[in-house]
C-alpha cells in the first residue's frame, strides 16, 4: 500500500435548520465544570441541536438544483426533526474525514455512506445497519478483463485512503502475493473512477451505488467481478455517542416501518438515473476535450459577474455544445450563442471569438439576473434568470402572473416550472401581455443546465488547474 498525501480539505460547518436553511456557524462543544461527561444524546436535547458531519459525494450530500440533497443529508435531517433538535451540518471530503472529526467529538454523528467494514478510528461505534452494498473491481474497457484477484497484480490500482474499499484490497492481499495498491488521501470514489476513466490508472474499487453514479460520467468504465458481498452502511457515533445508539436504533426502525428509509433510498437512486437523460457520453467527452480550452475563460467571466463558472460553462454546453464556430438558422452565433443585438447590448465586436461570447453571455446573463425582483432569493432567484434568459424576461414575467392567477407562489421556480409550458395554448397565452411562447423550452433549458452544472461540480472540483486559455486539451 502507498499513501498518497495531499493537505487535508477545510471543512466548512453549515447550519440546517429544519426546513433546510443554510448559514455558517462556528462549531464549538462546551465541556462542563462536572467530572462526568455527558452523553451525546443528553448533549444534544440540552443544546436543541445535533452536530452531524457528512461528506461531499452525490452518494451522501450534496447542493442540488434546488437547495441542499442526497441520501445522507435527507436522513440526517429526519433525525433532527425526531429529536425536535436543529441540525448543524459538518461537510468533508471523505468517509475518513467523517469518522476523524467524530473520533475527535468535533461532531456527534457522521452520516456519510460509510462501510462499517473500512478502517475506523479507535473508540467510534456504529449504529443500526440501515442500507447493504456489494463492492467491484472496476476497469476501463479499452483495457485487459482482470478476471480474478490475481489479475490485479502489476495493475495500477487506486482506492480512496483508509476506506472499505482498502480494506477490501487489505483481505485479497492476504490471499494473492505481491499485490499493491496506492491509497489517494481525500479523494472520493468519483475521484478514483476518473482516474481509471482517464488512463492514470488501471483499477479501483467501488460499490454498487458508487458505480450506478460513476457510469454517467465515465461511460467507458465497467464492473468486473464481485470483491464483497453485502457490506453494511451505517452511521457512526462519537465516543461519547453510547446513548445515542438506542435512539437510532428506534428511528430507523420506524423510518423502515413507515416505508420512509426506502423512499428515500429509492428517490436518490432514480435522481442518479436521471443523468440519462443528457447524453453522459458525449458530455464526459466535451469535459475532457473541449471544456479546457474554454475552462479558464469561464473562471475570468465569474470573477468579473459573480456567477458560478459552471453554470456559466453549463449554458455554454446547453447553447452550442461548446462549439466556438457554432451558427443557428435564426443568426445566432458563437459558444453562448447570441444573437447580434445581445452581443452589441453587451460589448461585444466578435460573436465568434470564444473569449468575447464567454464575457457577453455572463454580462448578459447578469443583465436579466437584475430584473429579478430582488425579493427572491437562490435557488429560485438562478433558475428563474435562466428561463427569462432562454425565453425572455416578458414571457417569464406572463408565466409568473398565471402562476398566481393558478393560485401558486409566482417567486418559486418550481410553481412557474409547470406553469411556463401553459403559454403555448391560447385560453391562457390570449389573456397575457406578450402572448404566445413555446413555454416548455425554458423549462427543458433549465433543467438542462442544472444538470450540466451538477455533473461540472463534480467533475470538476474547485482546485483543478485548467489548460492555459486558447491552449488546444492534451491529445
Amino acid at each position: 500500500m502507498h499513501p498518497e498525501t495531499a493537505p487535508a480539505a477545510s471543512p466548512r460547518w453549515r447550519l440546517r435548520s429544519r426546513f433546510g436553511i443554510p448559514a455558517i456557524i462556528l462549531a464549538s462543544f462546551m465541556i462542563g465544570t462536572c467530572s462526568r461527561m455527558p452523553g451525546a444524546l443528553e448533549q444534544i436535547l440540552a443544546q436543541g441541536a445535533i452536530q452531524a458531519v457528512t461528506r461531499s459525494s452525490p452518494m451522501a450530500y450534496y447542493e442540488g438544483a434546488a437547495g441542499p440533497e442526497g441520501p445522507e443529508y435527507e436522513l440526517a435531517r429526519a433525525f433532527a426533526e425526531h429529536l425536535k433538535v436543529r441540525l448543524e451540518l459538518r461537510v468533508v471530503r471523505s468517509s475518513a474525514a467523517a469518522l476523524d472529526a467524530v473520533a475527535r467529538n468535533l461532531a456527534q454523528v457522521a452520516a456519510a455512506g460509510i462501510v462499517t467494514s473500512g478502517g475506523r478510528p479507535p473508540r467510534v461505534r456504529f449504529g443500526p445497519v440501515f442500507q447493504r452494498i456489494d463492492q467491484y473491481v472496476i476497469y476501463r474497457v479499452q483495457d485487459p478483463l482482470p478476471r480474478a484477484a490475481a489479475d490485479l497484480v502489476g495493475r495500477r490500482v487506486v482506492v480512496p485512503h483508509d476506506s472499505a474499499h482498502a480494506t477490501a484490497l487489505a483481505q485479497l492481499a492476504t490471499q494473492v502475493h505481491d499485490l499493491a495498491w496506492t491509497e489517494v488521501r481525500d479523494a472520493d470514489a468519483l475521484d478514483v473512477l476518473g482516474r481509471v476513466a482517464r488512463g492514470d490508472a488501471d483499477l479501483t474499487i467501488a460499490d454498487s451505488v458508487e458505480f450506478s453514479l460513476g457510469r454517467h460520467f465515465f461511460p467507458d468504465l465497467r464492473p468486473a467481478f464481485r470483491v464483497a458481498e453485502a457490506e453494511a452502511v451505517a452511521w457512526a457515533v462519537s465516543p461519547h455517542g453510547k446513548d445515542l445508539l438506542p435512539e437510532l436504533e428506534r428511528f430507523f426502525a420506524g423510518m423502515a416501518a413507515a416505508g420512509r428509509l426506502g423512499d428515500i433510498l429509492e428517490r436518490n437512486r432514480r435522481a442518479l438515473v436521471r443523468l440519462d437523460r443528457v447524453d453522459a457520453a458525449n458530455f464526459v467527452a466535451g469535459v475532457r476535450e473541449r471544456l479546457p480550452r474554454f475552462q479558464a475563460w469561464f473562471q475570468e467571466a465569474a470573477a468579473e459577474t459573480g456567477i458560478d463558472w459552471r453554470l456559466l460553462a453549463a449554458v455554454g454546453y446547453q447553447e452550442s455544445r461548446w462549439d466556438a464556430a457554432s451558427v443557428s438558422p435564426t443568426g445566432v452565433q458563437g459558444l453562448m450563442m447570441l444573437t447580434a443585438e445581445t452581443a452589441r447590448r453587451v460589448g461585444i465586436t466578435d460573436r465568434a471569438d470564444p473569449r468575447e461570447s464567454i464575457f457577453g453571455g455572463a454580462r448578459y446573463l447578469q443583465i436579466v439576473e437584475r430584473t429579478i425582483p430582488e425579493r427572491i432569493p437562490d435557488p429560485d432567484r438562478t433558475w428563474l434568470t435562466l428561463a427569462a434568459y432562454n425565453v425572455g424576461y416578458g414571457h417569464l414575467e406572463d408565466a409568473r402572473i398565471l402562476t398566481q392567477r393558478r393560485g401558486q407562489d409566482p417567486d418559486r421556480w418550481p410553481d412557474v416550472r409547470d406553469n411556463l409550458p401553459l403559454l403555448a395554448q391560447e385560453r391562457h397565452y390570449e389573456t397575457l401581455k406578450r402572448g404566445y411562447a413555446r413555454g416548455w423550452e425554458p423549462v427543458g433549458f433549465v433543467r438542462n443546465v442544472q444538470t450540466y452544472a451538477e455533473l461540472l461540480r463534480w467533475m470538476v472540483p474547485d482546485e483543478t488547474p485548467s489548460a492555459a486559455p486558447g491552449k488546444e486539451p492534451a491529445k
